[in-house]
């Protein structure tokens, strides 16, 4: 608590003070609905008139709690609201804050909170109580016992700051609110937040199963109001919306009453890899196992093989720092062989050692060790790797263990994401479409394909053909505007644009145009010279492929639209295949809405 000066450090004094008719006066919050933006509550909050600038109302009721007085402060606040509130002629609800432990508490009877709301003549039933507490309520049954008497008298129970602190599940589950308040923690920066909006989006899910409306906290960022909204979302509040004041307001800010006319559906954040920052490191791999010293023998590297069965290789260890791997089945090979005892026996370990081992810190994350997966040098499958703490050896894990891991972790992504260019996949590409239909409004379908890229892939292998489809990825995510449209890689070398942006038709040609300039550079010089690749037909007849370009099929939906994505997606599909028969680039079709359905 800040130090405050002589005359007001006696803590009797400063209650008493606190308490004393008119040491409180009110400032109000708006909350509005999203899909109007009309006022519908207002929260209620009590600011101390004659306290220093650096002592918060918390302040006071903390020392209330010290001082055993947290009731009596509270319920003092409440009636300084409620008073305000009906002065001014408050309409809709009005959100007060009690906290958790004062309504356990033995000395509060319920009937007091019901007199201290209707001192000013306020209805109950216009009145909800948000349910804070700055400590671990560890009974929730009883406190949902103690609200069931408000209940009972018409007053709505929401729980705050869901998301922070001390709300849980088991609050929610057991007081069972009629609100539940996100913290502004999960609300700030949702629009850019992958994680966060993952798990806004899984409390809507729990709100609609158990009956609660939700209400977005600290609302500051458009982006952020319109991602609320697109999710469903019923209720917000903050400073976007309206600024604590001591007087009611009628309407939201004009900041907020803006958004609507943003993007009709935004374009929701991605987690840009394989998977959400899921904590999966090397070091959830580690085997702990003996090393040996350089100058140790291959016998004695034999002798620590044979007193431990389970060890697949064994590192390499000077000064502390792995220099190789020796590999328990090739020392066995080696020594097998005639006359090898003789001749390696005695000679330093180094000899059968790879001196290039796969060498990992143990904080790397297993999804970063995809791109050795794919390498050519694949001895890690035999000889494992070898984990280290800041270049110091640590232990050991197996080639197996990484590859079941590793592809685990990569099927679990191209369930929403496609494992190559980590963008979006099938399902949320769908999502989006979905999402564009419902709100109504004018868009683009493109479907982005590659010509002849069979033969480029047969020609020079996967990994160079891997390299195209990046190349097509990074230049659809640079030519795209990301707060408009959408990137859907929906397999092979198909992707597919959602457009919004009313240039769309520009921004077609600046891909194709980035794509044709760019891909040459891939293909090898004779090659280039050639004018294409030799290769064989589907018949296996000889033929000369054309270089690869990329093709788009687009179709532009205008009102009412059709009410089925998988018609869409067959519509651009259909003009992609237009454009390849006609030899163009670009192939667009415009489609009214009733003309578009099948």
């Amino acid at each position: 608590m800040p130090i405050l000066p002589a005359r007001h450090r006696s803590p009797h004094t400063m209650l008493e003070r606190a308490l004393a008719a008119g040491s409180l006066h009110a400032v109000f919050q708006p909350v509005v609905r999203l899909d109007t933006l009309e006022v519908v509550a207002h929260e209620g909050l009590s600011r101390c008139a004659f306290m220093p600038g650096n002592v918060s109302i918390l302040d006071l009721l903390d020392l209330a709690r010290m001082e055993g007085r947290l009731v009596d402060m509270e319920l003092h606040a409440a009636r300084t609201i409620c008073a305000a509130f009906a002065a001014q002629g408050g309409t809709g609800r009005l959100l007060l804050n009690l906290s958790a432990r004062a309504i356990l508490n033995d000395s509060l009877r319920p009937d007091e909170v019901l007199a201290a709301l209707r001192t000013s003549g306020l209805d109950p039933a216009r009145v909800t109580i948000e349910i804070t507490e700055r400590d671990v309520v560890e009974r929730p049954a009883l406190l949902a016992h103690a609200l069931g008497y408000l209940r009972a008298h018409g007053v709505r129970i929401a729980l705050d700051d869901f998301g922070n602190g001390h709300s849980n599940f088991e609050m929610w589950n057991e007081i069972h609110p009629d609100v539940v308040k996100i913290d502004r923690y999960l609300v700030h920066g949702l629009s850019r937040s992958a994680g966060r909006l993952a798990i806004v989006r899984s409390l809507c899910q729990v709100a609609e199963a158990l009956g609660a409306d939700l209400v977005g906290e600290g609302v500051e960022d458009p982006a952020d109001l319109r991602v609320l909204r697109d999710l469903g979302i019923p209720y917000a509040q903050g400073f976007l919306i309206g600024r604590p004041a001591p007087a009611l307001v009628a309407a939201a800010r004009a900041e907020a009453r803006h958004v609507p006319g943003g993007p009709a559906v935004p374009v929701l954040p991605r987690p840009r890899g394989p998977i959400t920052q899921r904590p999966t490191q090397v070091s959830h791999l580690l085997i702990e196992a003996p090393m040996v010293d350089p100058h140790q023998t291959n016998e004695e590297v034999m002798a620590l093989f044979g007193r431990h069965s389970e060890l697949h290789a064994v590192a390499v260890v000077r000064n502390g720092r792995p220099i190789g791997l020796v590999n328990r089945r090739l020392v066995n090979e080696r020594m097998a062989q005639p006359f090898a005892r003789e001749l390696l026996a005695r000679k330093p370990c180094t000899v059968l050692m790879n001196d290039a081992p796969l060498v990992c810190d143990e904080q790397r994350s297993l999804e970063s060790l995809a791109d050795v997966l794919r390498g050519e040098d694949q001895r890690y499958l035999a000889d494992g790797f070898i984990v280290t703490r800041h270049g110091h050896y640590l232990g050991l894990g197996t080639g197996e263990a990484l590859v079941r891991r590793v592809s685990e972790l990569r099927i679990e992504a191209a369930r929403h994401a496609n494992p190559l260019t980590f963008q979006p996949g099938n399902i949320p590409t769908t999502e989006h479409l979905e999402r564009l239909l419902d709100g109504g409004e004018r868009f683009a379908v493109a479907h982005v394909d590659l010509t002849d890229f069979k033969p480029f892939n047969d020609h020079y292998g996967y990994s160079r053909g891997d390299e195209m489809i990046r190349l097509l990825s990074g230049l659809l995510n640079e030519h795209v505007d990301p707060a408009l449209d959408f990137v859907g890689h929906i397999g092979g070398d198909d992707f597919v644009v959602l457009f919004q942006s009313t240039d769309w038709e520009t921004r077609c040609w600046r891909i194709v145009e980035a794509f044709n300039a760019r891909a040459p550079q891939l293909f090898d010089a004779d090659d280039l010279a050639r004018g294409g690749l030799r290769g064989k037909d589907r018949r296996g007849e000889p033929q000369c492929f054309p270089c690869t370009t990329v093709v788009m099929g687009v179709v532009e939906l205008m009102p009412p639209l059709p009410q089925r994505a998988a018609s869409i997606a067959m519509l651009a599909a259909r003009a992609k295949r237009q454009a390849k028969r006609a030899g163009t680039s670009l192939h667009v079709s415009s489609r009214a809405g009733t003309a578009a359905a099948p």
